[in-house]
């Protein structure tokens, strides 16, 4: 079906859409803010296996490795091609999936792809020399991707599948970290990265009656194929057929699994709390004549570039040319608008003008475009987001709107207030019952949960401190990865960094490469521990003490995961999403630096070994 052109959108009232931004959510503000969400435990337990490869069982693995990573997602395979490129070859790599990929090895529900260009989004491109097919290349492909930066750089005799860290443990007298599993192993590690991620660990919504449901019931990082037939690349869903579906939450996983519900069950009602934004996507295959015409070194550039438009900063040109980056252009040129020869930075009060001025237009032509695609006007109303653009993870699509007008697809609204209950044959809003066959939960991941309770393990470092506990108030670290008392730890952190939430790999392959340079230093000084001073962390902290980099006006977003559900957010709140004050690229400057120093300033590397015992040195060894 063809996209309709949007209507030219209407002059905005400022005064009366800040009102109605804050009227609409305030419907939305619960009490139980974040808590308001469940642990998939009891008979939702198995939305934490692996239902896509059989554990098959091994004998106790007993090793002693230089470095251990847990995760198999980018981040641990950033962490592993750099490793391999600095000569470090004794890592093991432990996931708790039957292969690497991460949130791409969980997630495979129909429609399922990336919302942000591949050309930034997939790491390593140039050192795999992998062309995508696309601007916005499906999950399959993506996990393919992730399988071959292991097979090139020889990852795969280096990982644990199947298996689940239970206790990171500190071994003072040895300096090495005990890592124990749920498979017996016992692996002693000299360092050890955490890259667990956030989204991972499925989490359900807390609606009275939802153990009662007595028909099929599952969660979208879990999809049941077997159910529901088709496949992840794409084959129709034929034993929907005949099947009522309901789908709970309208967020960027729903608005890809929708159109492909909506073509194949016989009814689809969408229970919808809050609606996303939906701009064009415009997706097109990738001419792999123009690929190959990129210079040495073109990723990077690309991904510096839209990082400096994601931070507010001004680029002389557009090199991914998205929706993401859409908004800064305007915002951008808005600002030299606006300026004349005052300076504008982030947060000065003409860029805060050109930024609300850019905002107000965008979701005014957003809104425009609803009710160009939707031909049902109460469905076109219901579908129309009330708030900012960055208020919510903002989505991209050409085919969800499209959905609502194909027979059978029903939206559900419930005005804000979330499905009011649960029962052995359906759902229940605003006290009318839908009686359902299967119901699916599009409801995240323990995005802001606490470390413990997001990873399944907890860690112990110095004199048997848990670092659960001690960050109990709020992160503490040095550059989002070093923290105070765990020696010989990294842990990948989007949050106390550059906090790229638009491009979160970019994050992932800069931490490993922060990581790497930190080991292959200590092991060629031949320092058994390396730390961060307790003064470079807290005055790495300190700077976000009310200094959140943050543009959206908590009177006017709508509760979501970037900003707490809505909750007030207290100190543990503000510094867990803290950003370098600065911006992203400010930041990624600012650590290359470090890096490159050499003086790894705010580091102690003690207990050094004498030379003959150090590892040698590799530096820039070729992926295989």
């Amino acid at each position: 079906m063809s996209t309709p052109a949007a209507t030219p959108p209407r002059p905005v009232d400022r005064e009366a859409l800040r009102r109605r931004y804050r009227q609409e959510r305030d419907k939305r503000l619960r009490a139980d803010g974040p808590k308001q969400y469940l642990e998939p435990t009891g008979r939702f337990a198995s939305l934490v296996e692996d239902p896509y490869t059989p554990r098959t069982e091994r004998a106790p693995v007993s090793r002693d490795v230089t470095v251990a990573f847990i995760g198999g997602g980018f981040s641990g395979l950033c962490a592993g091609a750099k490793l391999k490129q600095a000569g470090i070859d004794d890592l093991l790599i432990i996931e708790g999936g039957g292969d690497f990929g991460g949130v791409w090895y969980w997630n495979r529900y129909p429609g399922a792809m990336c919302d942000t260009a591949a050309m930034v989004y997939l790491p390593l491109l140039e050192e795999t020399g992998t062309v995508p097919s696309r601007k916005y290349v499906f999950a399959p492909e993506i996990h393919a991707h992730a399988k071959r930066i292991a097979e090139v750089f020889d990852l795969y005799p280096n990982a644990l599948f199947s298996t689940k860290v239970e206790r990171l443990e500190w071994d003072e007298a040895a300096s090495r970290w005990l890592i124990r599993t749920d498979r017996g192993d016992l692996i002693r590690a000299r360092f050890v990265g955490m890259g667990t991620g956030p989204l991972h660990r499925p989490k359900l919504p807390g609606i009275p009656g939802i153990e009662l449901f007595k028909g099929h019931s599952f969660h979208t990082s879990r999809w049941d194929y077997r159910y529901t037939g088709g496949t992840p690349a794409g084959a129709p869903m034929e034993k929907l057929k005949d099947k009522r579906v309901g789908i709970v939450g309208t967020g960027a996983t729903s608005v890809q699994c929708i159109p492909p519900l909506a073509r194949d069950s016989r009814e689809l009602y969408v229970f919808q709390r809050t609606p996303s934004s939906i701009d064009v996507r415009n997706n097109h295959e990738i001419d792999a004549s123009w690929f190959e015409g990129l210079e040495a070194g073109w990723q990077r550039k690309w991904l510096v570039n839209f990082a400096q438009l994601q931070s507010g900063g001004f680029a002389p040109e557009d090199l991914v040319q998205d929706g993401w980056t859409e908004l800064a252009r305007r915002i951008r040129d808005r600002v030299v608008a606006y300026a004349g020869n005052q300076p504008a930075r982030p947060g000065s009060d003409i860029y805060v003008r050109a930024y609300e001025d850019s905002d107000d237009e965008k979701m005014e032509e957003i809104r425009a475009r609803v009710d160009a695609i939707v031909a049902d006007r109460e469905t076109a109303e219901h579908l129309k987001p009330w708030y900012r653009q960055l208020c919510k993870r903002p989505c991209f699509h050409d085919e969800y709107l499209q959905a609502y007008n194909i027979e059978g697809t029903h939206l559900v609204d419930t005005d804000g207030k979330g499905v009011e209950r649960i029962d052995e044959t359906g759902v229940w809003v605003a006290g009318r019952h839908y009686p359902l066959d299967c119901l699916i939960f599009a409801s995240g991941f323990q995005f802001g949960a606490d470390l413990g309770r997001r990873c399944g393990f907890e860690t112990y470092g110095r004199d048997g401190r848990m670092l659960g506990a001690y960050w109990a108030d709020g992160m503490r670290t040095l550059h989002g990865m070093h923290v105070h008392g765990f020696p010989n730890l990294f842990i990948t952190s989007i949050m106390q960094g550059a906090g790229l939430l638009s491009n979160i790999t970019h994050n992932l392959s800069e931490s490993a490469e922060t990581m790497t340079a930190v080991i292959r230093h200590a092991l060629d000084i031949g320092a058994r521990e390396v730390e961060a001073s307790e003064a470079a962390q807290e005055a790495w902290v300190g700077q976000f003490d009310g200094n959140v980099r943050s543009m959206l006006g908590d009177a006017d977003c709508t509760p979501g995961y970037y900003n707490n559900e809505g909750a007030p957010a207290g100190q543990r709140e503000r510094l867990n999403g803290a950003r370098y004050p600065a911006g992203a690229v400010a930041f990624f400057e600012f650590i290359d630096r470090w890096r490159r120093s050499g003086d790894f300033e705010g580091l102690a590397f003690g207990k050094i070994e004498p030379a003959a015992a150090r590892a040698p040195k590799r530096l820039d060894v070729p992926a295989k």
